[in-house]
C-alpha cells in the first residue's frame, strides 16, 4: 500500500502535544526492536530516523498520512522512546514519564498501539509490563512480531507460540520489514482500529 507521508512534529512534554484532530497509531518496543524501520515499510520510505544505536528516539514523532487520492491526512503514526536500554541516561528516562505516560493514558484520538517484540528474543519482562499498562488503561494493542524472516518456518511457529503463551489474550502478528511479510495483515488492523476511532469522534462530536 503506498501512502502519502510527512514528518509533523517531535514532542517531550504533553503541552506540545499537537491538537487531536486525526486516528493515531502509537508503535511501541524495546530500543532496537526495530519501530522506525517497521513504519518506514507501511510507508513506502525512509520517514523515520533509523539508527543502530538503541535509544535514539527520545520524543514522540508524529507523521501525518494520507491515502493517495485524498484530499486530507486521515491518520496519524506516532513513534515512541523505546524502552529497556541501560545506556539511556537517567536524566532522560526519568523524563518519560511527563509525557508518554500522559500520552498512553489520556489522549483521546489513540486508536490503536501497536507493541513491537523481536521474534528472535523470548518474552522479556519489561513488554509484559507494557502490555499489562496498555490493558490497564483500556487502551486496544496488538503485538507485532517484528524481523521474522530471521527464522524459518518451524522456527517463526516455535516463537510465535512463545509469544502467545508469553503474553496471554494478546494478539500476535509476525512482521519482516526487510520482506514486507505481514504488511498486508497489519494495515488491515491499522485501517479497522482507525476507522473504528474515526467513528467514535464523530459521534462525540455531533454530541457536542
Amino acid at each position: 500500500m503506498r501512502v502519502l507521508s510527512r514528518f509533523m512534529m517531535a514532542a517531550t512534554d504533553a503541552r506540545h502535544f499537537p491538537a487531536p484532530a486525526l486516528p493515531e497509531v502509537a508503535f511501541l518496543g524495546r530500543s532496537n526492536v526495530g519501530k522506525s524501520s517497521v513504519i518506514n515499510s507501511l510507508v513506502g520510505k525512509k520517514l523515520a530516523k533509523t539508527s543502530s544505536t538503541p535509544g535514539r528516539t527520545r520524543s514522540i514523532n508524529f507523521f501525518e498520512l494520507r491515502w493517495p487520492g485524498k484530499p486530507q491526512a486521515e491518520l496519524v503514526f506516532t513513534d515512541l522512546p523505546g524502552y529497556g536500554y541501560a545506556q539511556v541516561s537517567r536524566e532522560i528516562s526519568s523524563q518519560w514519564p511527563s509525557f508518554i505516560e500522559p500520552y498512553l493514558r489520556n489522549r483521546p484520538c489513540l486508536a490503536l498501539c501497536l507493541a513491537l517484540v523481536d521474534v528472535n528474543v523470548p518474552p522479556q519482562d519489561s513488554d509484559k509490563q507494557l502490555m499489562e499498562f496498555l490493558a490497564g488503561s483500556g487502551r486496544p494493542f496488538l503485538v507485532v512480531g517484528t524481523k521474522s524472516d530471521r527464522l524459518s518456518g518451524n522456527q517463526l511457529r516455535s516463537s510465535l507460540q512463545a509469544l502467545t503463551e508469553g503474553f496471554p489474550g494478546a494478539k500476535v502478528l509476525p512482521y519482516s520489514a526487510r520482506t514486507g511479510a505481514g504488511q498486508e495483515d497489519l494495515w488491515r488492523e491499522i485501517r479497522e482500529a482507525v476507522q473504528q476511532r474515526t467513528d467514535m469522534m464523530n459521534v462525540s462530536s455531533r454530541r457536542h
